[in-house]
């Protein structure tokens, strides 16, 4: 994973109650708690539109951002130093994976409301390292496709979730879940088929 060092200075006791705070959110997860849920995915939001702003304030030529450092970092910020279950770990990726597509989709649409044009360029779903300056229309055609491909199975929209907007390697994926990499492979080429077939329907060719 890319460092991403920023010269700050960290308060234990906010950490303290950041790893709590978010421990807290978790165990309601858990129990079912809608709250809980909507409250850590804006806590996630949040912290990843704030590192996604750094990230794209250092970068010189296309603003590109990278997914996985932009997740982990989020991870690391709000867990802290508190040691989360594997079933926690996989709550939070889920929603912090959600929460950095909708990160890059809503860069994506202002981009496009500020500068519309240029041509149709390549989206490699495998990739990590996102350019939203020059793909900014195929980021929104792959979340209406996603849309759709959570409509039919929710399963497999959540793996690219975690694969693409998460960055989460096949055998990161297989750990949260407990099952093994090739069932992840197996559904990633599913999911994956789909997903190449909505884009090529709308001329996007991955």
């Amino acid at each position: 994973m890319p460092a991403m060092h920023e010269t700050t200075t960290t308060d234990p006791s906010a950490a303290d109650d950041a790893a709590l705070g978010i421990t807290e959110l978790l165990r309601g997860i858990e129990r079912g708690e809608r709250n809980a849920r909507d409250q850590l995915f804006e806590m996630v939001y949040r912290e990843l539109r704030l590192i996604a702003r750094r990230q794209l304030a250092r970068r010189r030529g296309p603003m590109t951002l990278n997914t996985t450092a932009l997740v982990h970092e989020a991870y690391l910020k709000l867990a802290g130093d508190c040691l989360l279950s594997t079933r926690d770990r996989g709550h939070f990726f889920a929603l912090s994976s959600r929460a950095m597509r909708q990160v890059l989709v809503d860069h994506a649409r202002r981009r496009l409301r500020n500068k519309r044009g240029g041509g149709v360029a390549v989206l490699p779903l495998d990739g990590i390292d996102v350019p939203i300056s020059e793909r900014a229309e195929e980021l929104i055609a792959l979340d209406g496709a996603l849309e759709r491909l959570e409509a039919m199975d929710s399963d497999l929209a959540r793996l690219v979730e975690w694969r693409f907007f998460g960055g989460l390697s096949v055998e990161e994926v297989a750990g949260l879940l407990d099952v093994s990499d090739r069932t992840v492979k197996r559904h990633w080429r599913a999911a994956r088929a789909f997903l190449f077939r909505e884009l090529a329907d709308q001329g996007i060719h991955s």
